[in-house]
């Protein structure tokens, strides 16, 4: 399959019950397996920037954060990370705490713009996922009970790239282009310009672009080039209960708040739960079914209520049903008390201390 054709160009950057406690290790060691660029001789991507190029005839933007460890030579891990609704490539790293965060670490960061907001979508950059574009939930059926929303009670939003897709008035994301085969191709591109730890690629998103990496980790075609994920406030839409699309272990961490009335988790061990949400009435699947889905993938048992796991952390209430798992467990579910919002402060640390216990 082409996924694309590559021409790149620099831009200006806008400025245990199961209780353990687990020592944390900000710098992990690892056996690397380095990418093509670690012998590239025409390094174009070695500084941090916003950067753009075209794919499958149409430019795309991304921006990149390079740890000042980097040197080129040793590979490195790297995160994608995928912004929200209407958000930017700088949405993640115009924040302090996650440049720092990585910086300590020595992770890169790449963060690519989603489409819409250019001909012929015009506003809110999206990330597509399953049924966001149809419209249809993975439940089937006809009417509302078959559709991602209640589109008696929810705004309509389908973009004119969509106009040939959507079933219903459900539709919400852009349909310009797949986006499991950009980035695909985004991550295939980086790794031929730069020094990555192939081993050690990591896809994590807020909101949208969190839904958007549940869809990354059951794509086979996407599946395999990543290590581990991590959603924050972003959950599949009701029915899509798939778990990773690669026979290796693919972890997960999901982030949820208590109080989010736009993609709330619902209550601990209920799989029956779907949300619907504050103005317009989306359907969700709950934090558990997900959480339960991919546990069983790796071979842990979901017969019991999720057990209390320690991370280290104040904020978040953290539980898993792979409790047997040595160290940290290769699928987690944490749950705050706050509502829609990323909570960087916590949250992306979080996230990173994920990733390094998940290495390879």
């Amino acid at each position: 399959m082409t996924i694309g054709v590559f021409a790149i160009k620099k831009m200006s950057m806008p400025m245990f019950s199961w209780l353990m406690v687990v020592a944390l290790t900000p710098l992990m060691s690892w056996a690397s397996n380095p990418s093509s660029g670690c012998s590239a001789t025409n390094n174009l991507l070695n500084a941090s920037g916003t950067y753009s190029f075209t794919f499958d005839g149409i430019e795309r933007t991304f921006r990149l954060h390079v740890p000042g460890k980097y040197n080129g030579t040793t590979p490195a891990p790297m995160v994608t990370v995928f912004h929200g609704w209407g958000g930017d490539e700088n949405e993640f790293l115009a924040n302090s705490t996650v440049r720092r965060e990585a910086n300590k670490r020595g992770y890169i960061l790449v963060a690519p713009k989603g489409l819409g907001s250019g001909a012929p979508d015009d506003s809110n950059n999206s990330w597509s996922f399953s049924g966001s574009t149809t419209g249809l939930d993975g439940d089937g059926g006809n009417g509302v009970s078959g559709a991602v929303c209640n589109y008696n009670m929810t705004a309509t939003y389908t973009y004119p790239s969509c106009s040939g897709v959507a079933q219903n008035s459900c539709a919400w994301s852009q349909c310009q282009q797949d986006d499991v085969a950009f980035t695909v191709a985004l991550v295939e591109y980086i790794s031929s310009k730069m020094c990555i730890d192939t081993n050690n690629v990591f896809a994590a998103g807020g909101s949208n672009g969190g839904m958007f990496t549940w869809e990354l980790g059951q794509n086979p075609q996407s599946a395999e080039k990543f290590r581990a994920l991590a959603s924050i406030i972003g959950l599949p839409h009701r029915g899509y209960l798939a778990a990773k699309g690669k026979p290796e272990d693919m972890p997960v961490l999901l982030i949820t708040g208590t109080r989010d009335a736009t993609v709330p988790p619902g209550e601990w061990d209920d799989p029956a739960f779907t949300t619907t949400t504050d103005g317009d009435w989306f359907y969700y699947t709950g934090a558990t079914a997900i959480t339960q889905s991919w546990a069983q993938a790796h071979g842990c048992s979901v017969a019991g209520d999720a057990v209390p796991f320690n991370d280290g952390y104040k904020k978040p209430d953290c539980r898993t049903y792979c409790s047997g798992d040595q160290g940290w467990p290769r699928v987690l579910d944490c749950r705050a008390s706050m509502g829609h919002t990323y909570s960087f402060s916590w949250a992306w640390k979080l996230i990173l201390d994920f990733f390094d216990q998940h290495s390879i």
